[in-house]
């Protein structure tokens, strides 16, 4: 089998893991996560075996990065990047009872983990991640780095951009655009495009507008020169 290293150890790392040991195609080499103190110990079963940077001793190891937020993640592979980390190294992990049926691609670094659907030609991108049950009809087109939390569903010819979030139990209408980095609240009704950086939430869904910036502080609020350079 072909060995796997899981860079970030959190939730999702655990959930990957459990889907690759239901399958049969990779063996868990261990973990790779940001925090020293971690180094050395056990998550699930595998060890967490250095820091990001420690994936150049392991030169010929598939990986998966496991960070549960879209920018974190594209981040991640930046990183990697620069480590001299290929596209083409990036496990796509694809729980046993998820079928690709023919005309449907699934990019390198995605993960789908159980029970999630796709009918007929849909595309995903790069380092996407859907939770159990999200369900993909016609047509969709998934940007690289989006996330799916469980249950989400899509009408038919969605576009999901670059590194948006999809919240839990979520509907949205066929034809609709949720724009990059967007984030669609846990189950909302999204009827109408999202533009890009917008949250929505509600039934139907509904922007949440931005907090009001704050003005400067005003001579009576403002602080000393020099207060809280200490």
């Amino acid at each position: 089998m072909t060995e796997l290293l899981l860079a970030a150890a959190g939730g999702l790392a655990r959930e990957v893991m459990a889907a690759v040991r239901d399958g049969s195609r990779y063996d868990i080499l261990g973990l790779v996560d940001d925090d020293p103190a971690r180094t050395g110990t056990v998550l699930d079963g595998a060890h967490i075996l250095g820091r990001l940077e420690d994936v150049r001793e392991y030169p010929s190891v598939h990986l998966v990065v496991c960070a549960g937020s879209g920018t974190v993640r594209a981040d991640i592979v930046r990183r990697l990047g620069v480590l001299g980390v290929a596209q083409n190294r990036y496990a796509t992990i694809i729980h046993p009872s998820v079928t690709v049926p023919e005309g449907c691609s699934v990019g390198e670094g995605s993960i789908l983990l159980a029970n999630v659907v796709m009918t007929a030609a849909v595309q995903i991108g790069n380092h996407v991640v859907a939770m159990p049950q999200v369900t993909f009809t016609h047509e969709d087109v998934v940007e690289d780095f989006a996330t799916f939390a469980a249950g989400a569903t899509l009408g038919g010819s969605v576009t999901i951009g670059r590194a948006a979030y999809v919240g839990m139990n979520c509907s949205i209408r066929q034809n609709v655009r949720i724009g990059a980095q967007a984030v669609v609240g846990m189950g909302a009704a999204v009827v109408a495009d999202v533009p890009d950086g917008q949250t929505w939430v509600g039934v139907p869904a509904r922007q949440i507008p931005p907090p009001p910036r704050q003005g400067p502080a005003s001579d009576e609020t403002a602080a000393p020169a020099g207060e809280g350079e200490r």
